[in-house]
């Protein structure tokens, strides 16, 4: 099984995930969400094996979640999972799938126990160094 990558290319820490991955040696499988989509097995799925409530893979900031009232605790998970269907930019990015388990990369430092193989050294887009 190869690496996957939920990816947003419009994304700092998503780039820097991808990047992070192809580093190690990998060449991922790359699925830009925004366009594809979801459906609603596959966030099921990935929240499941992610270990990850709806409330918890929502992106708070820089989405819709505010406008459309989806801050408030007593939304129901099934009323945040027909959201992020509609408005895929409400999943937080990235989340990497591997044989060494399914993660949200956030920060991008939480890729590396995904990888095969270690990556001695990588500068983030920031210049930040990791290692």
């Amino acid at each position: 099984m190869s690496i996957v990558i939920h990816h947003n290319p419009d994304c700092g820490t998503s780039r820097n995930v991808l990047e992070m991955i192809k580093t190690s040696g990998e060449t991922p499988v790359v699925i830009e969400y925004l366009n594809e989509g979801w459906t609603r097995p596959q966030l099921l799925a990935l929240f499941a094996a992610a270990d990850l409530t709806p409330r918890q893979a929502l992106r708070t900031s820089k989405s819709p979640a505010e406008e459309l009232g989806l801050l408030d605790e007593s939304v129901s998970d099934e009323a945040l999972l027909d959201a992020m269907l509609e408005h895929p930019v409400l999943v937080n990015r990235p989340i990497v799938c591997s044989p060494k388990g399914v993660k949200l990369c956030r920060p991008s430092e939480e890729v590396l126990p995904l990888l095969e193989n270690e990556i001695s050294e990588f500068t983030k887009e920031d210049g930040e160094r990791v290692k």
